[in-house]
């Protein structure tokens, strides 16, 4: 089943508009659906794709003028998939945009950028958008109940976001397998994906150190990162540390969220705080599927799916915001700051249950609380945002 996602407006813009030749990179892990929103270009338009997990399909994308010229009068569009296996594919993209002038668009991790050196040759020539897991607004509309149960429907997709994520295969699993089928298939995208692609694109040496790093963020979401503290505990090296987060963070596993920082010399915090984008993966890694009302870290999940979710909207709709925590030397806390380009602030205050905002953000802001009961607004207020 096809579940409609936001970046499919972006792509129907792009394909409309004639005069646009630039290349359409689409991001997002791993078994988030990239494929699938490819194959529908694909069945629209009767276009081949071109998967660079195969070589046979590299090799037509030599830098060669007799090659890509071949290419550009037989394919209008050209549709490539998996285009981080074939970094220096690059260069003929930019050949192709230079010369040819065809639309071009192109599914992957951010590994392009990451491992090819010619990627900022195509400054100006690229756009992109994002396929992620899926984002609550998503399922609501796959879903779309009626309006005497949407209420209803709404408070079963955060419990079950929070227990299980939101891939769109877990999602329709969701619709008809029991609670441990979904569970073993998050297992299997946690090992499969998430680690053994990962381990494999960037030639890393030690999977289980990767795992295990996984493991320690995820035992403690919602509270600051220290990677001298995950060094010291698994005996390992901190920049070897640093490296392996940073990778998680470029593959959209995790989500780094900074301290704010301001002249007011009572903010403090070196480190970070990291989230999941997607809680089945988190909750896979420390082998726990109960209900959240059965569960220690409730705070912590909620947070983390606020995060999680602001995150997906903001990039969904090419929103320029900047996303923040904010702490004082003695301790009292803000979970989340949101920043405009002029350094407008929203501050918001993450509760399971009811409560209120702490005023302590040193600077002119609006403070608001974020509930299971108002996330859904929240959200739609945020990709609508008017200061």
């Amino acid at each position: 089943m096809f579940i409609k996602r936001v970046a499919e407006n972006s792509i129907n813009d792009y394909l409309k508009d004639k005069n646009d030749h630039t290349i359409l990179f689409i991001w997002g892990p791993r078994r988030s659906g990239k494929t699938t929103l490819l194959q529908e270009v694909s069945n629209k338009l009767s276009a081949p794709i071109f998967n660079f997990n195969l070589l046979s399909d590299q090799e037509l994308f030599v830098p060669r003028r007799e090659i890509l010229s071949k290419l550009a009068v037989s394919h209008p569009v050209i549709l490539i998939d998996e285009v981080q296996y074939f970094p220096e594919s690059t260069i003929a993209l930019k050949a192709l945009y230079d010369e040819f002038k065809i639309k071009i668009i192109a599914t992957g991790s951010s590994e392009l950028r990451q491992k090819s050196k010619e990627f900022d040759s195509l400054a100006d020539r690229y756009q992109e958008v994002f396929c992620l897991p899926l984002s609550l607004g998503e399922a609501l509309i796959h879903k779309s109940p009626p309006l005497y149960e949407a209420e209803r429907q709404e408070k079963q997709l955060i419990e079950d976001f929070q227990v299980f994520g939101s891939y769109p295969e877990v999602v329709l699993l969701k619709e008809t397998a029991p609670d441990i089928e979904i569970a073993n298939k998050l297992e299997k995208i946690v090992d499969a994906y998430v680690l053994k692609d990962i381990i494999e694109i960037y030639n890393l040496k030690n999977t289980k150190l990767a795992k295990d790093i996984l493991t320690k963020i995820a035992l403690q979401v919602g509270s600051e990162v220290s990677l001298r503290e995950i060094a010291s505990s698994l005996q390992a090296n901190i920049a070897t540390v640093s490296n392996y987060i940073e990778i998680f963070v470029k593959n959209y596993i995790l989500i780094s969220l900074p301290s704010f920082k301001t002249n007011a010399r009572k903010a403090v915090s070196e480190n970070r705080k990291l989230y999941f984008y997607d809680l089945g993966i988190r909750n896979a890694l420390v082998k726990d599927f109960r209900r959240t009302e059965l569960r220690p870290d409730i705070g912590g999940t909620f947070e983390n799916l606020v995060i999680s979710e602001v995150t997906k909207t903001i990039k969904n709709y090419n929103l320029k915001l900047n996303l923040y925590f904010y702490r004082e030397y003695g301790g009292k806390e803000v979970d989340l700051v949101i920043e405009d380009y002029k350094k407008r602030y929203l501050v918001y205050e993450i509760k399971s249950a009811d409560g209120a905002v702490k005023p302590i953000f040193p600077l002119p802001h609006k403070a608001f609380v974020i509930t299971p009961k108002n996330l859904a607004s929240r959200l739609e207020e945020i990709k609508n945002l008017k200061f």
